[in-house]
Formats: structure tokens, sequence, C-alpha cells
């Protein structure tokens, strides 16, 4: 059953949209405060699509991030009440935001500059850091070279493949979603 291969064409012709880097930005700014879904999911097929663009793309992304990022780290120094039933104990994000706390106190700035490059919820770590009062300089430079680094590879490995990327994982993609929805339903069952 080809269900993957109309989403993966679906997803290519919007990241060639004219307004594709208005929502990158906006998904950037939005994930590194409040919303679930990393930009990655956009950067990706923007920087194959268009590979002479990837580096711009990448740059954008990082300085969008790292403003919401910024939102993130005031919300959790002016407005930590508002978010309290949530990170308060029993709360959708205690889990998190305690883990959040001790990675501060174990690693410090890095704690951001690690959340900020690898898959873990970045948006918990900005919010914390407001909470816990990182100083405002060490932040942002964590958070610029974490992310930084990272919507860069993502962007560099995309443009590098370019087109033969896009066509062979066009060729692939339906097999490739389907082991994915194979290797989800095994963890859940796991579990």
């Amino acid at each position: 059953m080809r269900i993957f291969s109309p989403l993966y064409d679906r997803v290519m012709a919007w990241s060639r949209h004219r307004h594709a880097p208005w929502y990158l930005g906006g998904l950037s700014f939005a994930e590194s405060s409040f919303f679930p879904i990393p930009p990655d999911v956009m950067l990706a097929p923007m920087s194959m699509a268009k590979p002479q663009k990837a580096w711009w793309f990448a740059g954008l992304t990082t300085a969008t991030s790292v403003l919401g990022g910024l939102l993130g780290y005031l919300i959790g120094h002016f407005a930590f009440e508002l978010i309290t039933p949530l990170v308060a104990e029993g709360g959708r994000y205690a889990e998190p935001f305690a883990a959040a706390e001790a990675w501060f106190q174990a690693w410090g700035v890095w704690a951001i500059f690690i959340a900020g490059f690898s898959p873990i919820p970045y948006k918990i770590f900005t919010i914390s850091a407001g909470v816990l009062h990182m100083a405002l300089i060490p932040f942002l430079i964590a958070s610029a070279v974490g992310r930084g680094a990272r919507f860069f590879l993502v962007a560099a490995l995309m443009a590098w493949g370019g087109e033969r990327m896009e066509s062979t994982l066009r060729t692939y993609v339906d097999r490739i979603g389907w082991i994915m929805v194979l290797l989800i339903i095994l963890v859940v069952l796991l579990r």
C-alpha cells in the first residue's frame, strides 16, 4: 500500500512554495518555546529541494529558533506561575522539567548546548533556564552554537544529497514509512 508516496510528494511541493521560508521561521520560533514539532521536518525537504539555498535556510532556522528560545527563557523567568500546572508534580511536563533541572545542576550551560543540538525537547530547557535564572548571554551563545550546529548539519546533508537523494527517497519512501510504523508499534508493545 503506497500511502507515504503521496505525502512525500506533497511535502516536497510545500518545500518549494514561495512562502516556505516564512513558515520555516515561524515553526522554528514556535518549537523553541511551546510547539512540539521540530523545524527539521521543514528544513530537510527545503534544503533537499533547493540545495543552493540550504545555508540560508539553516541560518534562518537557527536565528528564529534562538529567538524562540529567548521567548521560552522569558516565559520561565517572568511567567512561571502561568505554566506551573504543567510542570508541577503530576503535570504533563513534570518529569521532563525535573530532568532538565538535574541536567542544569550537573552540566550548567552545556545542558543548553546539548538540548539545542540533540532531539531532546529544547523548549523544556529554554523555559527551565529562565526559571533557574541562568545568565542570559551564556544561554544565547549556547543556544546559537547548539541549534546552529544541528540545523547546518541537517541542511548540509540534505544539500549534499540534493536531487539524487530526493529521487532515491521517493523510490523507497513507502518501505521506509512502513518500517517506521512497525518500529513504533514494537516500541509501544514492548513498553
